[in-house]
């Protein structure tokens, strides 16, 4: 059973994961009076068919030992999700991954207009970054409009999402610019960001 399809049986019977028999057996009896389909009052058939199958994996004992593998391994996950949703710091990369992913794809336009996309995979090589997390970007990346799926499945820039990196380009320079010979405060040069190295590269 996958994550997405996961039922928490526990949850869906109001039980604690530390209910005995008897209690299970209970509060089951209790919840199929109440939405058995004979029942003008309260009756609904689905919810009764999915306490059945919850009963069905909590009553034995040998059923929910290993329904309770899963239960533990689905907890776990979520418990890490929201573990990382409240490390607010865990954040902090995604702005710059992201630039980096519209610059790859900016430089492979500008350099060649014939073939301006590249794969997935090939973009989580060249950025160090798991799957996973390219995926995320790519959703966000095309719901803003700024990176578009070819029809060779590859990624290519849009033109507005040129003018992302092109606007976040102006702005660096800017930056740059209020300082003397763009030296920070402290008369030292700020280090180049992968952007900033990207599109060096891209007019070498």
């Amino acid at each position: 059973m996958s994550e997405d399809n996961f039922i928490d049986y526990y949850e869906l019977l109001q039980l604690s994961p530390n209910a005995d028999t008897d209690t299970i057996e209970r509060v089951f009896r209790h919840l199929a009076k109440k939405l058995h389909p004979d029942n003008k009052e309260s009756g609904d058939t689905d919810r009764f068919r999915m306490i059945v199958e919850a009963y069905r994996a909590l009553s034995n004992p040998e059923n929910r030992a290993g329904y309770d593998v899963r239960y533990q391994d689905y907890w776990n996950r979520r418990w890490k999700i929201a573990s990382e949703a409240k490390n607010r710091t865990a954040f902090g990369d995604d702005r710059e991954n992201r630039e980096s992913m519209l610059s790859i794809l900016y430089v492979q336009r500008r350099r060649d207009m014939k073939k301006p996309g590249m794969g997935s995979y090939e973009i989580a090589s060249l950025l160090d970054m798991p799957m996973e997390l390219v995926e995320f970007h790519v959703w966000y990346l095309k719901a803003k409009g700024w990176v578009e799926r070819l029809d060779t499945g590859h990624l290519a820039i849009t033109a507005s999402g040129a003018d992302q990196v092109e606007r976040g380009r102006l702005r660096l320079t800017n930056d740059h610019m209020l300082t003397a010979g763009g030296a920070g405060d402290d008369g030292v040069r700020p280090t180049p960001t992968c952007t900033d190295q990207l599109m060096m590269k891209s007019t070498a």
